[in-house]
């Protein structure tokens, strides 16, 4: 009954999560991902972006690129228009300009492990054959699974949405400053090429490794066991000698038309079952 009364007036004065439960203008960028699909660090490049006065760091990242998961609705009321905001929900209708992270899902399910250690969601030596399951299900989290999550995004992109800009991981980590061009374009921003060098320095993996050492503890973001580090290896292709065949198998036989769809190379060779949703979805032509 008292946690009951506490969540009304929460809600009441506006102190809930925010979650899908918060007003949505047409003029709000979304930063959407997967979780672990490297969605902290394109915070810190959009975040050096848009804030060219700003030196981003774990401690204000919460202030300059909030996120739907961490801030009240009252918080994002109270924020200047236009705003950028994060978000790994899957696909909702009032979002009108979305920049949509993907990663390989072979080195999503890696990260994800080593991020629920770190916030003691799973315990030591938890089975890796119990976890990847969970993964393709889709319990680990509210969002769905990854292919449900990506999906749906990029149904409602083949569906006809012009504001929207979809960024691989992969592809950030090999040309930053490239990448991160196409998304100061998509938000009608004239940068120099020495602010891009800038954003790129301070969304570096070894800067947030420095930062998260000095106060990621104070951070929502970078919160959990110390031992761990939220700030990962920060490379492509590392399911290659984390993963065993079966469990890139699993994976691949669940999502392969969509990975392939996305440029990732498949490591075996899923059986041919036919047309898939995800086939049809690929097979509409983008307006």
């Amino acid at each position: 009954m008292i946690s009951q009364l506490a969540y009304v007036v929460r809600y009441v004065t506006g102190k809930d999560i925010a979650g899908r439960n918060f007003h949505v203008h047409p003029d709000d960028t979304f930063l959407v991902s997967y979780p672990k699909s490297g969605s902290t660090w394109a915070r810190f490049l959009l975040a050096s972006l848009v804030s060219p006065n700003e030196t981003v760091d774990f401690r204000n990242i919460d202030r300059l690129l909030p996120s739907v998961a961490a801030q009240s609705r009252r918080q994002l009321r109270n924020m200047v228009r236009p705003r950028l905001i994060k978000s790994h929900e899957y696909f909702d209708a009032r979002y009108q300009n979305v920049i949509y992270v993907v990663r390989d899902p072979r080195d999503v399910v890696r990260s994800q492990y080593r991020f629920f250690l770190k916030r003691g969601k799973i315990d030591e030596g938890y089975s890796m054959d119990l976890y990847v399951d969970r993964f393709l299900k889709g319990d680990l989290n509210t969002y769905g699974s990854w292919g449900e999550n990506v999906g749906s995004w990029l149904a409602a992109q083949h569906g006809g949405r012009k504001r929207f800009l979809l960024l691989r991981y992969e592809d950030m980590l090999s040309k930053t400053a490239d990448e991160l061009a196409k998304v100061a374009d998509f938000l009608g921003l004239k940068v120099s090429p020495e602010h891009l060098s800038r954003c790129v320095e301070q969304g570096s993996a070894d800067r947030m490794r420095e930062l998260e050492k000095k106060d990621g503890g104070t951070s929502v973001v970078a919160a959990g066991r110390r031992d761990v580090p939220f700030v990962g290896a920060a490379k492509a292709g590392g399911w290659k000698s984390g993963l065993s065949p079966e469990h890139v198998a699993k994976i691949e036989a669940a999502w392969g038309p969509l990975m392939k769809h996305l440029g990732y190379e498949l490591a075996s060779n899923p059986a041919e079952t036919g047309p898939t949703v995800v086939d049809a979805i690929m097979e509409q032509p983008v307006r």
